[in-house]
């Protein structure tokens, strides 16, 4: 959760016929055929982001598999809103660590649930992070359960100073509502993806040896070791400026190091060197290639933060120097907490993920640091009361969020999270974890895995430019190896859009492809369903099982690019190459 978020914690269906209007000719003129002799400009790859570096290194060209069915549907003659892309103007290549997740602790073993592993599986995050949030500071990854380590204390200091019982975690525990550091890993392994690891950093804190920090660091060396090269990311702590996190303030009175009450970004840096240099050494040993984030604080101060928070940035900067591999981020977009609207909801990924990254790299470079990769480590909306967190406008949503990730060169985004509690609708969880009312299937997909998914499928290997003439109707245009053009067209507006596709330098096919979502009309702006095409679920939320072997529509580009995007929905779309 966001530093803001988290202190302020702590202190219809629109139902569109898709079908034939004629064609008028673009322009006014006759079009071109499809063996045109257009000048087409060459892509050029731009230099490789320093934000999003070694991210990149597993990039793969992707092939699009032309469907062999498809609904054939005229387009509409006119449109009143324009899309360019801009083939030639590539603004990145797509690192496949682009849309990851977040797993965590307390949502089973997760091997022995056949649904959730499919799914899992078809949406291929690419990087699995674990084990999940704050627990990652009270997790001892390699102990059995109720057995901590002996310098672990029987209670932890919360910010208000009092003492609770420490609540530890445990790497060892195989029963059936927990999740097993080994499983993970089978889990990675059955579903083909790859992990990224939070090391708890609070044992550094409110550890009771002689030499806490070299202590965890010690432990945290060991499970790279045993890891033996399966990971290559990995993280010292989570959201430690929050007075939310174990180790945020410890008894001194335990303390053998002389460590103050209350941790400071200088202190984390500090303690990280000794991480880095203890983990950097056992991958050596074993021959492996790790890198190591650092965690900060993704906006500037506020007035009312506390300050350890304040300070946060520029401590851990000039204590820690260059010494990070990367630096970890997390957002949780709309204001928190509160009953927002679908306009707010959706106006907020493009304002605050390029405010973000502004800021995060003029601190940086500030500090006379180099520049490094940049992770999105955590990130969802807190707006509640409505059902927003699980609704079709919250898929609209995270489409935004990976195109404007991208659009930053964001080296990995992780979604916050793959299942976590129902809550009365005010859940983060991409499935159901069994607890959804309304008779919904258990690790049922929330809309935005369909969104997500479908996204990923059209999206290429190359974001380029894309604009558009409506500031309602937002875009993200791309470019697959194999020649074809992609789209992404999310409507922000309640209605419908008539939407005309240009695309430069690209010398397109007969035929173009697309899926549109839509949201249901259960649940007012908020509908806990999504359509795909048309199709959903019989059940109360979600969206259709069939999602993978659903056929897009397609219409011919004879007369020109165009689709009926319906209001509050989003059209993921293809254009054939010639």
């Amino acid at each position: 959760m966001t530093i803001t978020s988290r202190f302020l914690y702590l202190s219809v269906l629109i139902s569109l016929p898709f079908f034939i209007l004629s064609c008028k000719k673009k322009g006014g003129t006759t079009p071109p055929p499809v063996g045109d002799t257009t000048t087409v400009n060459p892509q050029v790859d731009p230099p490789l982001a320093n934000t999003i570096g070694f991210f990149m290194d597993d990039w793969q060209p992707r092939t699009f598999t032309v469907p062999t069915t498809f609904t054939n549907t005229t387009v509409p003659a006119a449109a009143g809103v324009t899309v360019t892309i801009d083939r030639s103007n590539v603004l990145t290549k797509v690192p496949r660590s682009y849309a990851s997740a977040n797993a965590n602790l307390w949502m089973g073993q997760m091997v022995t649930e056949t649904s959730l592993m499919t799914n899992i599986t078809n949406l291929h995050p690419h990087l699995i992070r674990f084990p999940g949030g704050s627990i990652s500071d009270v997790f001892f990854w390699n102990a059995q359960p109720n057995t901590p380590p002996a310098d672990a204390p029987a209670q932890l200091i919360q910010d208000n100073g009092t003492a609770v019982a420490a609540g530890f975690w445990y790497g060892k525990n195989t029963d059936n509502w927990t999740f097993s550091v080994d499983n993970y890993y089978s889990m990675l392994q059955q579903t083909g993806n790859k992990g990224m690891i939070t090391i708890n950093y609070g044992y550094a804190r409110y550890g009771t040896g002689a030499n806490p920090v070299a202590r965890a660091a010690h432990l945290a060396a060991d499970w790279v070791r045993y890891d033996n090269g399966r990971t290559q990311y990995w993280e010292i702590g989570n959201e430690n400026f929050g007075n939310w996190e174990a180790g945020y303030r410890i008894n001194t009175a335990t303390n053998q190091d002389g460590q103050p009450e209350f941790v400071t970004g200088q202190l984390y840096g500090q303690h990280f060197k000794v991480y880095a240099d203890s983990m950097r050494k056992a991958a050596q040993e074993i021959g492996k290639t790790i890198y190591i984030g650092a965690v900060m604080s993704e906006s500037a101060p506020l007035s009312w933060w506390t300050p350890t928070a304040t300070t946060w940035n520029s401590g851990l900067f000039a204590a820690a120097g260059n010494y990070p591999d990367f630096y970890i981020v997390h957002n949780y977009y709309t204001p928190f907490q509160t009953n927002a609207t679908a306009e707010v909801i959706l106006n907020t990924p493009v304002e605050e993920t390029q405010k973000m990254m502004d800021y995060v790299r003029q601190t940086i470079s500030g500090a006379g640091l180099t520049q490094k990769p940049v992770i999105l480590g955590e990130w969802n909306i807190t707006s509640s009361g409505s059902k927003q967190q699980v609704s079709h406008v919250n898929g609209l949503h995270a489409v935004m969020v990976l195109g404007e990730s991208l659009k930053n060169k964001i080296g990995m985004t992780a979604r916050w999270d793959l299942a976590n509690g129902w809550s009365n609708g005010d859940d983060h969880g991409m499935f159901n974890q069994g607890d959804e009312p309304d008779g919904v299937p258990k690790w049922n997909p929330r809309p935005a895995f369909y969104h997500m998914y479908f996204f990923q499928q059209y999206l290429g290997d190359r974001l380029v430019a894309a604009n558009s003439t409506n500031a309602d109707v937002i875009s993200y245009g791309s470019s697959f190896t194999s020649g074809e053009t992609g789209v992404a067209i999310i409507n922000k507006a309640a209605d419908p859009k008539s939407v005309q596709v240009d695309i430069k330098n690209f010398k397109k096919g007969s035929r173009f492809y697309w899926y549109t979502l839509t949201g249901g009309t259960d649940n007012g702006e908020f509908s806990r369903k999504t359509l795909v095409n048309g199709i959903t679920s019989a059940s109360a939320a979600g969206g259709p099982s069939t999602y993978k072997e659903l056929s897009p529509y397609s219409g011919s580009t004879t007369n020109g690019i165009r689709v009926v995007v319906p209001g509050r929905a989003a059209v993921f779309m293809v254009v054939s190459k010639q």
